[in-house]
């Protein structure tokens, strides 16, 4: 048996209630959870200080030398301390304890070298060190104690029953014993070699006890690099998996349809970033294989005549396409959109949302099931068992990260055969994680804007600023422009949102009175339908300026609509406040994003501020995000816990992310089934880490 899978509490100096917390606590099961348990950070033990080198620095220092005496020293209220006197050849401090005194005093050996380790502070002339910690020198010598001490992650629960960071430590130095250092390796030996990494035996010490700085970095790159590339092997490999297991449909052909639209219908030039995600869209569906594709394009950049013309490709090979939004409005909009392309196509296009009348439902199931029906936009309804489709050959999903896995799959049962699908989003991924997140997806960008569209012009104000700013909009309304002014929505405080939301409702009101001016209102207590309304008045121009919450985030297509005003900007993250600014900038005029904020400001404020001003790049932007949030909060709830990374970190070590993919795909281009001898450790590994239920369980 693999010595790394003996249940923990075997390991001497654990035992059954030591081992219960670091199950609880830690996640720590065997001894290779305990292996894998990666310092957070190092105190630097290369130096012994003397103690007329002392100063007053609170930083950690350790010195040798000698206790010399030791005494109790009573504070009143039946309270004591235990004070020795500790020196060296160049003077004396004190040492104190507040607690453990009988068994410290039992315990210590007077006129014995020590080491004694912690912080120091002055008092008068003399330093002390309260509570250090302690060894004696010839113990000191002969432990496999490292000069770079490492500090463990640890939970208060642990601190208070007496795990320490010394007994973790401790723990860590067993552990070595034990299983006497021999770790196999699991990477080929050819990287190694061109990669220049230390052994995995090597990496595994020099992490725990790590004799220099240039040790430890080495170590840290290693076991990183491994973590990584064991990420991209799995992902690599369920993608060419799926290519070559799930048979697509194929489309044939490029026929009637398309080609009508293309040559005659299109309202406008495609850019060449729309035709390069065409052209890699219809590689796909011409292959054998089920396409499964991300298709990422900022706010504006034109995914929906994408998405048409990929259905219309459905069409031409007499298959049905389908398309899910996560709103109703979106849903609307959508459908509105596609239906005004098409038009001069002879199409059958259909919605189904909630609001869809029971009569109008059993037409739609009826001509999806004889086929009759070949393009069905739509909500969450598409989901329903009613809903069944005659032959489904594309399914595209919008804003996916508002669905979450078990939703997806339900459509890919309503065909014997898989549909081909297609994932879009406006929500620009850092490539960091979408090669780690989307890694089995191929990836497809539109990456520049229709000719025309000019950029946003965005500027952050104080609230001080208002009357300036409402003048501005006064001048643009002037102009027959239309205004947004969002007010923030944080679920816990609907009440206060609320609040917020109608007290700005009613000082605007004020400034911009009737008959001049009309406002619209939107918020989340209000009925679909009244919302809906309010929308609709605002999108043909009969209300000036459309006051809402968050809710307009995704969707509303206003070209009219030339100024966003977004109020205590402070309280969005910087990817709402991007799709915030997206609602406007549609039309050919120049349009403008005026952040409101107070003037305490975090230092993460300032950033998303100076970034939403300096930039209008979607991708440059999530990068900043990533950095601020971390890769948890940026894929929300539902895809939280995706990365549990034990040492690498998407943000810091993205440069060994590529390195890593680069050299999986090369693995895998020259050895899919990993059966060359010379990576018969590593396809070991691999399927030991298959096992696993980590990060792969998550992934699209």
């Amino acid at each position: 048996m693999n010595l790394l899978e003996t249940p923990i509490e075997f390991l001497k100096g654990v035992g059954p209630q030591r081992g219960d917390l670091l199950r609880k606590e830690l996640s720590i099961h065997k001894y290779g959870d305990l292996l894998n348990l990666f310092p957070n950070r190092y105190i630097d033990r290369t130096r012994y200080y003397k103690i007329n080198e002392l100063q007053n620095s609170n930083s950690e220092v350790q010195i040798v030398g000698k206790i010399i005496n030791i005494k109790t020293v009573e504070q009143g209220k039946g309270k004591s301390r235990l004070v020795a006197t500790f020196i060296d050849e160049t003077g004396q401090m004190e040492l104190v304890w507040f607690q453990g005194q009988k068994w410290i005093r039992e315990s210590i050996k007077i006129n014995v070298p020590y080491v004694i380790f912690g912080k120091v502070s002055q008092f008068g002339a003399t330093y002390n060190m309260a509570h250090p910690e302690m060894e004696l020198l010839e113990e000191h010598k002969a432990s496999l104690r490292s000069a770079m001490q490492p500090v463990y992650p640890s939970t208060e629960k642990l601190a208070n029953k007496g795990i320490s960071n010394k007994v973790i430590n401790k723990m860590m130095q067993q552990l070595f014993v034990e299983t006497q250092a021999l770790f196999s390796e699991n990477l080929p030996n050819y990287l190694l070699e061109e990669l220049k990494l230390v052994p995995k035996n090597a990496a595994l010490f020099n992490i725990h006890f790590p004799k220099s700085q240039d040790l430890l970095a080495k170590a840290q790159f290693r076991l990183k690099f491994e973590e990584l590339f064991f990420i991209q092997l799995q992902l690599i490999t369920k993608n060419l998996i799926r290519k070559h297991k799930i048979k697509g449909m194929p489309f044939e052909k490029v026929g009637e349809n398309f080609n009508n639209f293309y040559k005659n219908h299109l309202p406008f030039d495609l850019t060449n970033a729309q035709k390069r995600v065409l052209k890699e869209i219809r590689n796909d569906l011409g292959s054998n294989a089920q396409m499964n594709r991300l298709l990422q394009g900022d706010v504006g950049s034109g995914k929906t005549i994408v998405a048409l013309m990929c259905m219309l490709l459905a069409k031409d090979n007499g298959f049905q396409s389908c398309l899910m939004a996560p709103t109703e409005i979106l849903a609307n909009q959508h459908f509105n959109g596609i239906t005004e392309l098409a038009k001069e196509l002879n199409l059958n296009i259909k919605l189904l949302t909630g609001s869809t009348k029971t009569s109008e439902r059993k037409v739609i199931h009826e001509a999806l099931e004889n086929g009759s029906l070949d393009i069905l936009i739509g909500t969450h309804a598409l989901l329903e068992d009613k809903v069944q489709f005659d032959n489904l050959g594309l399914a595209i999903i919008d804003e996916q990260h508002r669905f979450g896995v078990e939703q997806r799959s339900k459509l890919w049962k309503k065909n014997a055969i898989p549909p081909h699908v297609l994932v879009m989003t406006a929500t620009p991924i850092p490539r960091t994680l979408a090669m780690s997140l989307y890694g089995d997806l191929d990836i497809s960008v539109i990456d520049e804007l229709p000719p025309g569209r000019k950029p946003i012009q965005t500027v952050h104000r104080y609230d001080s600023n208002r009357l300036k700013v409402w003048k501005f909009l006064k001048d643009e309304i002037a102009r027959d422009r239309q205004v947004y002014i969002v007010y923030p929505l944080i679920q816990e405080s609907e009440k206060m949102d609320y609040k917020d939301l109608m007290d700005g409702y009613e000082s605007i009101s004020r400034d911009f009175p009737l008959p001049h001016y009309s406002i619209s209102i939107v918020h989340g207590k209000m009925k679909p339908a009244d919302k809906d309304e309010e929308m609709r008045r605002f999108s043909e121009g009969k209300t000036n300026i459309m006051v809402a919450t968050t809710v307009i985030e995704v969707g509303v297509n206003v070209p009219n609509a030339s100024v966003m005003v977004i109020e205590s900007a402070e309280r969005f993250g910087l990817s709402q406040l991007h799709q915030l600014r997206g609602r406007v900038g549609r039309g050919a005029e120049q349009s403008y994003c005026i952040l409101m904020t107070s003037h305490k400001l975090s230092n993460d404020s300032k950033i998303r501020m100076e970034t939403m001003v300096r930039t209008n790049d979607g991708f440059e932007i999530s990068e900043v995000d990533l950095k601020l949030r971390g890769p948890g909060d940026i894929m929300g709830k539902q895809q939280s816990g995706v990365l549990n990374l034990q040492i690498a970190d998407l943000v810091k070590d993205k440069d060994i992310l590529q390195l890593a993919r680069h050299h999986a795909i090369k693995l895998l281009k020259e050895d899919a089934p990993i059966e060359k001898p010379e990576h018969a450790k590593l396809r070991e590994a691999f399927i030991e880490l298959s096992k696993k239920k980590t990060i792969w369980n998550y992934i699209s």
